[in-house]
């Protein structure tokens, strides 16, 4: 993803705060099963293991990526930009 040039209005803008979330997959289950989840309990997601991530940002998909290791930290490796008419 490359960033382009600021610009007198765009400057404006740069210091907004926004939620940059990523999303490994999405399941259903009911109040009761999420009752009983402990300390080693599994869930099961929709997607296989080693499909890209979803990076949202502010609740909208802007990118594909994958989880790396930064010192000892999870980080993200953006893979795909998300186009505009491509998102969700």
């Amino acid at each position: 993803m490359s960033n382009p040039a600021p610009t007198p209005t765009s400057d404006l803008i740069l210091d907004v705060n926004v939620r940059l979330s990523l999303e490994i997959g999405r399941t259903q289950i009911t109040i009761r099963e999420l009752l009983k989840l402990a300390a080693g309990s599994v869930v099961e997601f929709d997607r296989p293991a080693g499909d890209p991530l979803d990076v949202l940002v502010n609740d909208r998909l802007v990118a594909h990526g994958e989880v790396v290791m930064v010192n000892d930290r999870y980080g993200v490796r953006f893979t795909e930009a998300i186009g505009a008419v491509e998102r969700r």
